[in-house]
């Protein structure tokens, strides 16, 4: 199956019209919450926590979604949870009322990515799962570059009003809700009646394939040291970057990273899927490197722009190389269990990061990072993955 099907369209626009909602806040979201008091490491802790919800959440929902032998209803109400707390954000800037909306946000994409991602391998075949991951995500990180258009076209009209932009954030949000009711799920087989207890989500590790544990080691411990995107603008800011200068260097990125996820994708299926990855973490190491030691705004560009290639050549590549290293029953519990247990050394990371800034500055925090790419690539470089003949 070569083609793009339509579920993989549609998926692909609901996609879309949800980052044009997030990415509108993601990269204010560290300014917005600077404005109300929060410090770099809270910022550190709540961008870690909120991951934290997300990827835990991943693990139960993705072990459910395949024993139920169902995918939309996660889907749907996934979208659902993440529309919503868009409009939470409106209603008060209370710290505890913001770390409910970020966790009502975060769980709702926990529930639904893990049986969305396992909709998108079921369309497809081993032979171009780089395509069709990468098709995807093209169209996901293209509503990340639109996102933070609508944010900085408003905040220069209406400077500072975050407030109002959360409230226009639900209406692209709200929409990608009513197109899942357009997606026909494929009939599933479901494996058990009964509901999975939690722990049963998280013991997948005992069952799960020899390739699978060798690719998601090393991607986990990298996950260690990969810090949250907000170390980034917070970075720009403190070279002296305005909040408009942030958002237009941060739309540059996705717009490298849309662009360039389909073609990379489908090259990746040509020349193997693993290949590419190693690729991606090569320019992350060298892209993080830049960060450190150059604090030039136009040199920024060059350093984005790499980040968008790193993006590009890993986000959807690894989803669908642990896809094709695993039974076809087992893939939303597959890639929610990464999922989860990547969001723990997120958090980690987070927390660790954010008092490492503090305390050693932030080069300290980029040149950890690198590092760590480059370890992980050379692990990946020696291990050897067998695929999954369906």
């Amino acid at each position: 199956m070569s083609r793009i099907t339509r579920n993989i369209l549609i998926l692909s626009l609901v996609s879309l019209l949800n980052d044009v909602s997030s990415e509108m806040l993601i990269p204010i979201m560290p300014l917005y919450l600077s404005s109300i008091g929060f410090t770099v490491a809270w910022i550190g802790v709540l961008e870690g926590m909120a991951e934290a919800t997300a990827g835990l959440s991943k693990i139960y929902f993705g072990h459910l979604s395949d024993k139920t032998g169902k995918r939309i209803p996660f889907v749907r109400i996934g979208y659902f949870m993440s529309a919503i707390s868009k409009s939470m954000l409106v209603l008060s800037s209370f710290t505890a009322w913001i770390f409910t909306a970020r966790f009502s946000d975060k769980l709702g994409k926990g529930v639904r990515t893990a049986a969305r991602d396992a909709m998108l391998s079921d369309e497809t075949t081993a032979e171009n799962k780089g395509a069709v991951f990468g098709f995807h995500r093209a169209f996901d990180t293209a509503g990340a570059a639109l996102g933070p258009v609508v944010a900085l076209l408003f905040l220069w009209k209406y400077p500072r009003d975050y407030q109002s932009l959360f409230l226009i954030a639900f209406i692209p949000s709200i929409l990608s809700v009513l197109f899942t009711f357009s997606i026909k799920e494929k009939i599933q087989t479901a494996i058990s009646k009964y509901k999975p207890s939690v722990m049963q989500s998280f013991s997948y590790w005992r069952t799960a394939t020899s390739s699978y544990k060798k690719l998601i080691l090393p991607l986990l411990l990298f996950s260690l040291v990969n810090s949250s995107d907000a170390f980034l603008l917070l970075m720009m800011k403190q070279i002296g970057m305005s909040d408009t200068q942030v958002l237009i260097l941060y739309i540059f990125y996705n717009l490298v990273f849309a662009a360039l996820s389909f073609p990379i994708g489908k090259y990746a299926d040509k020349i193997g899927l693993k290949s590419i990855l190693i690729f991606g973490l090569l320019i992350y190491c060298i892209s993080y490197t830049g960060m450190a030691i150059i604090h030039s705004q136009l040199i920024y560009y060059f350093i984005f722009f790499g980040y968008g290639i790193y993006s590009a050549s890993t986000e959807g590549i690894s989803k669908a190389l642990i896809s094709n290293l695993v039974p076809k029953s087992e893939t939303a519990t597959a890639i929610g269990f990464f999922a989860g247990a990547q969001s723990i050394c997120i958090l980690l990371c987070n927390v660790a990061a954010g008092f490492i800034w503090q305390q050693f500055g932030a080069p300290v925090v980029f040149i950890v990072a690198a590092s760590g790419a480059l370890v992980t690539a050379i692990f990946l470089g020696i291990q050897r993955l067998k695929m999954i003949e369906e």
